[in-house]
């Protein structure tokens, strides 16, 4: 069986006119279907840019690329939006939900992009689902500033989740949050792994690395290592409504 994720000798170079920036150097890596990924490292040594590479956000400069066993580094802007999103859900640090939409109208956001289009009834029937599963479902008509902090991220994994995904690719999930919210959203995430998703997480919290079963370090842009870990259980808080 060929891994979900896999990368060989990816490199990435940002330039300008008179300043070359290796950002990340002969990155080998492969991803298993249902495998708890975590990647840390200082601040700039690649770790957003690697993950960017990963979610087709952002290309490599060098290096092949495999995503559900398809090389995608030559792949159009339209076939890796596709691919995008037909297989990857994002959770970024700042929520990045839109003010003027409800609630309801942020989860059901990238249902907008499928084709083929799906019916209303479809939308609704998915975005109520995925908003229960993170306990916010009497929360659609609210605008994200009705929020907590806690309460935005939990929509941004509805969002994430909505086109069930394989793969959640997570970029500092907790970093604006507080313990006792950065706790109730990692659970969730634990629970969605125990539910057979593919998690690949930036994190700079060692507590929330020691999740993963896998532990991936970058230095400089520069593969160090990696190391297998046991679960390690977070302190349960329930969910602030």
């Amino acid at each position: 069986m060929k891994p979900i994720i896999e990368m060989k000798n990816i490199g990435k170079v940002f330039e300008t006119s008179d300043l070359q920036t290796h950002a990340l150097r002969n990155i080998n890596m492969s991803i298993e279907q249902g495998e708890f990924i975590s990647i840390s490292g200082p601040s700039g040594c690649g770790k957003s840019t690697l993950l960017s590479i990963m979610g087709l956000i952002d290309t490599a400069t060098s290096g092949n690329y495999f995503l559900a066993g398809q090389q995608v580094d030559s792949l159009s802007f339209d076939q890796s939006a596709e691919l995008r999103n037909k297989h990857i859900g994002f959770i970024f640090q700042s929520f990045n939900l839109v003010e003027s939409m409800s609630v309801f109208e942020n989860t059901a956001l990238p249902l907008r992009y499928r084709e083929p289009k799906p019916s209303a009834d479809s939308v609704k029937e998915g975005v109520l689902s995925c908003l229960e599963q993170v306990g916010l479902s009497h929360r659609l008509t609210h605008r994200p500033s009705q929020l907590s902090g806690g309460q935005q991220q939990r929509v941004a994994i509805a969002r994430a989740l909505v086109t069930q995904p394989s793969i959640l690719l997570i970029d500092e999930a907790t970093g604006n949050l507080d313990s006792k919210s950065g706790d109730a959203v990692m659970s969730i995430i634990g629970e969605l792994h125990q539910q057979g998703t593919t998690i690949c997480m930036v994190t700079h919290d060692p507590r929330y690395a020691n999740m993963a079963s896998r532990q991936i370090k970058l230095f400089d842009g520069e593969l160090l290592g990696t190391a297998q870990k046991s679960s390690m259980p977070l302190p349960v808080h329930p969910l602030t409504f």
